[in-house]
């Protein structure tokens, strides 16, 4: 086999769909996995084991450029690739495949993709987790009737370069002299998914003052959080925090949160890579639900309020007030951290 994934456009949803690449591997340990994708993903594929190559999808997230979609399907032809998965639901999403002269095309049923794909499955609600849909269009469809039949999910599991791990740490003055707690504050999905900056600070100063140091990690866009984070630091505290938004590369993001002890974060990206570097999370949910794209991590504090509105999967809050965020308490998460932490010395 030799297989072509259409890759999803999201750190988190890139980094579950992992689950296929084991899978397929599982089954056809000869088989060959290239995955087409936006460049940021390069580093994060080239951590997964199971990935021959990662290639560039030139065309951006959201656009539709039939001709050059055309043009990138004719190109592959050459490649011979046996198998296509389309794991995004877009009808755009299918067009390389077909262009590219695949005989197989699996997705799952989206926007008009009759013909487009040939092995089309109609039955995702069956599975209720994204990894568990991902997974299953590794398996043969009569044979997938729901999440019952599926064999045991395999958890993402990113590579981690120690050498650059060290550099990295070098690099931005960082040591291990205390243990690390993780802070990810960010999330690209919008407000409803984040916890409040001033929550996060209380947080940090607890457990600084309990021994910990603190890295904010996070891309340039959430620099004004952290930030904002950082101001609100005890003076003598802020010694013991690295504000490492915009800072990093992925790749480098990706070594700094596995030498963190504990991960903090909202539903987003970067939590699903730290649980993918085996390290322990507590993971707040806000407007999202941990029903559907849980940290597969092996310790993890899943933290949510059950308000009755929650969770309605909106970017905003339709209500204006974020009490699925704001009552959720900062002694909860310091009490999720402590009991993580003596598990982890147990």
């Amino acid at each position: 086999m030799k297989i072509l994934i259409i890759g999803p456009s999201w750190v988190g949803d890139m980094v579950m769909s992992q689950t296929l690449y084991t899978s397929l591997k599982q089954q056809h340990p000869h088989a060959t996995i290239d995955v087409i994708a936006p460049a940021w993903c390069k580093p994060l594929l080239e951590r997964m084991p199971e990935i021959n190559q990662a290639l560039e999808m030139p065309i951006g997230h959201g656009e539709f450029n039939l001709t050059g979609r055309y043009q990138i399907g004719k190109s592959l032809r050459e490649h011979g690739y046996t198998h296509a998965y389309v794991l995004p639901n877009s009808a755009k999403s299918a067009l390389i495949p077909l262009f590219a002269k695949i005989p197989s095309r699996t997705g799952w049923k989206g926007e008009s993709r009759y013909g487009l794909l040939n092995d089309l499955r109609s039955n995702k609600k069956q599975f209720g987790l994204m990894v568990e849909r991902y997974c299953a269009l590794a398996y043969n469809k009569a044979r997938m009737a729901d999440s019952s039949c599926l064999p045991a999910i395999p958890h993402p599991k990113l590579n981690v370069d120690l050498a650059q791990q060290a550099a990295s740490m070098a690099r931005l003055g960082l040591s291990d002299e205390r243990p690390v707690l993780g802070m990810c504050p960010g999330a690209e999905f919008g407000p409803a998914k984040r916890w409040p900056e001033h929550y996060f600070a209380e947080v940090a100063n607890a457990m600084i003052k309990a021994g910990f140091q603190v890295w904010l990690f996070g891309s340039q866009k959430d620099q004004t959080v952290t930030n904002d984070i950082v101001s609100q630091l005890a003076p003598e505290h802020r010694q013991h925090c690295a504000n490492l938004a915009g800072q990093t590369q992925l790749v480098e993001a990706i070594d700094l949160l596995a030498k963190c002890r504990i991960v903090l974060s909202n539903d987003s990206g970067l939590m699903h890579i730290a649980a993918a570097v085996g390290t322990k999370i507590v993971a707040l949910y806000g407007s999202t639900s941990p029903d559907y794209t849980p940290p597969l991590a092996e310790q993890v504090a899943i933290l949510h309020t059950d308000i009755e509105c929650r969770p309605c999967f909106k970017r905003e809050c339709p209500y204006g007030h974020l009490k699925c965020l704001k009552e959720l308490m900062p002694s909860r998460v310091v009490d999720a951290i402590h009991k993580l932490n003596v598990e982890a010395q147990a």
